[in-house]
């Protein structure tokens, strides 16, 4: 079993247990304690999990750990709700799922119930909500942390490998002209993973983040099967992108 496999591995028996041994963690993989043990060595550095005696332990909150217990303060909550209820009409029991890092993907795994499902998130908040869905199976590809996300090359791989069904990506600009955006370089490679590899790719953004153009465009809009915003989007904002043959929908306000 290759390295991301393993820690894939190590962090769903976390979730699952909160606290795991060495012995334990090699009978389960069947490879070495030494192995493991570098394993744990590799997540702790990561600020995924912390080293105690013969095993390991999710990081705490006060260690940028990957179970916040204060979450974030997301604006426009009441339109993010609206637009994660109408992503949910798009999911089946049984999908295989990716919900890219963001405050209105966080409110579709709220929504999302406990059901067989497959979700693939990079995001330290979902996880933490979805790690109490038991019959949800979690899929966490790792990598390094920035704020609340995880990213980096071996989870951009990771996530290449896998047959998501459906992606739900976020974006803090949304342009006809540069597409869908993002300040931060680290996080384009693990969004831009989702969109090549997914069947479907679908975009959810409240209205206000129309028109807006942040550092970095990952994505274009006609690479999208859908676009899901508020139903606050002026009509003639509407019509611009309806014309340019951009997939949009309206969430009913809830």
């Amino acid at each position: 079993m290759n390295p991301i496999l393993r820690h894939e591995k190590i962090m769903e028996a976390l979730l699952t247990n909160k606290e795991v041994t060495v012995a334990e963690l090699s009978d389960i993989l069947k490879v070495t304690g030494k192995t493991i043990r570098e394993d744990l060595t590799r997540l702790e550095e990561q600020g995924l999990i912390r080293r105690v005696h013969g095993g390991a332990v999710l990081a705490q909150a006060d260690q940028f750990g990957i179970l916040p217990s204060k979450e974030p303060i997301s604006k426009h909550l009441e339109m993010k709700k609206s637009i994660a209820q109408a992503a949910l009409n798009h999911v089946r029991q049984g999908d295989i799922i990716a919900l890219d890092g963001g405050s209105t993907t966080l409110e579709i795994a709220r929504l999302l119930p406990n059901q067989p499902y497959t979700v693939i998130t990079n995001d330290v908040y979902i996880i933490s909500e979805l790690s109490r869905k038991d019959h949800i199976h979690l899929v966490v590809p790792g990598g390094y942390r920035v704020r609340n996300i995880l990213t980096g090359p071996e989870a951009v791989a990771y996530v290449k490998e896998l047959n998501i069904q459906k992606a739900f990506i976020s974006a803090t600009g949304v342009h006809l002209e540069h597409g869908l955006s993002v300040y931060t370089g680290e996080l384009i490679a693990f969004k831009r993973a989702l969109v090549d590899t997914a069947r479907e790719t679908i975009a959810v953004a409240d209205h206000h983040k129309f028109g807006q153009t942040a550092l970095r465009t990952f994505a274009r809009l006609e690479e999208l099967h859908g676009l899901i915003t508020d139903d606050g989007l002026p009509e003639a904002v509407l019509a611009e992108y309806q014309k340019a043959g951009v997939p949009i929908e309206l969430a009913e306000d809830r």
